[in-house]
């Protein structure tokens, strides 16, 4: 059996643009795998290949070239898409449906029993946390609330593999926690969640491994840990002042410098001399808030990320 939930192989795809009939490469040899019960975060700016590499992967697209499995089986593959749940980036559901319509409707197809269509309907509308509003038709939904009604849906046919194109969009911080405890939840149950993000701090937040695409190309992969640089970039300082105090001294050579009623903060260098500028602050009668080394985020390594797929692209235009 092929451990792998998810194997791509130097996938491409190349788009004609509907008038001048130009060749647009939207994919450009990814490769990339997802291991089995893992979280795998999918990352890159607009137009870098997202969301074409997962249409591509539920068979919504052919590749121009390469090839891709899912739990062992090629896509597009009917064996694979009775076991893959998939939430596109901004579904359409028929409006006139209520969310317990809708879900039945996707078990339906899946040629799920009428008596295991309502328990699990049931299951996963409390769940995605509209109980309340079960009785109502979609097309009285918020976008939010149809996120969690696309939640539910894919989640039906009980899928081992479960896709998600940004599933946080449209929610608010509660309905993104909650959707970040429902991915983790299916890991715990031994299912694979591969889903793409803008929020780069719901992704380090939960994500078992990281890819980040640019220009149709992976960039990096790894576990958060491994990718991210775990050298200090400078020391974040909190100290609480008197109102009439002089900070200019303590604010020479520091950047963030944010002074706030009695608290000011700042971000020393990371080869400063905290011990001699915090003696400095007390002298001066400033109190010790925190002290806290800073150091690269996921969105660090996603920036210089971008910037070096960006630079690459720009010196190979320049050669041309």
């Amino acid at each position: 059996m092929d451990s792998a939930a998810i194997d791509v192989r130097d996938l491409r795809k190349t788009f004609r643009t509907p008038l001048r009939r130009k060749k647009v490469e939207a994919l450009r040899g990814v490769t990339f795998s997802v291991a089995r019960g893992q979280i795998f975060g999918f990352v890159g700016p607009n137009g870098a290949g997202k969301t074409t590499t997962i249409r591509t992967l539920m068979g919504l697209l052919r590749p121009t070239a390469g090839s891709a499995t899912i739990l062992g089986h090629a896509i597009p593959s009917r064996a694979a898409r009775f076991k893959v749940g998939f939430l596109p980036e901004t579904p359409y559901f028929y409006d006139y449906l209520t969310v317990a319509e809708l879900c039945d409707l996707a078990g339906r197809l899946f040629g799920i029993s009428s008596d295991v269509r309502k328990k699990r309907a049931d299951t996963l509308i409390e769940r995605v946390g509209l109980a309340r509003a079960r009785t109502q038709s979609l097309k009285k939904y918020s976008k939010g609330m149809l996120q969690r009604a696309g939640l539910a849906q894919a989640l039906m046919n009980d899928p081992d593999v479960v896709v998600l194109d940004e599933p946080m969009s449209g929610l608010d911080p509660i309905g993104r926690k909650e959707v970040r405890d429902l991915i983790v939840e299916l890991r715990d149950q031994g299912k694979t969640v591969f889903f793409s993000s803008h929020i780069l701090t719901d992704i380090e937040a939960i994500a078992d491994q990281v890819a980040i695409v640019a220009r149709g190309q992976l960039q990096a992969q790894g576990t958060p840990a491994e990718l991210i640089q775990r050298t200090v970039l400078g020391i974040d300082v909190i100290v609480r002042i008197p109102a009439d105090m002089d900070v200019g001294a303590l604010t020479d050579g520091a950047s963030r410098v944010r002074r706030h009623a009695d608290e000011l903060s700042l971000t020393l260098a990371p080869d400063a001399d905290v011990d001699a500028w915090l003696s400095a602050a007390r002298d001066k009668g400033a109190k010790v808030v925190a002290v806290t080394p800073r150091h690269e985020t996921l969105e660090d390594l996603f920036m210089r990320q971008i910037a070096g797929a960006d630079s690459s692209a720009a010196a190979a235009e320049g050669r041309v």
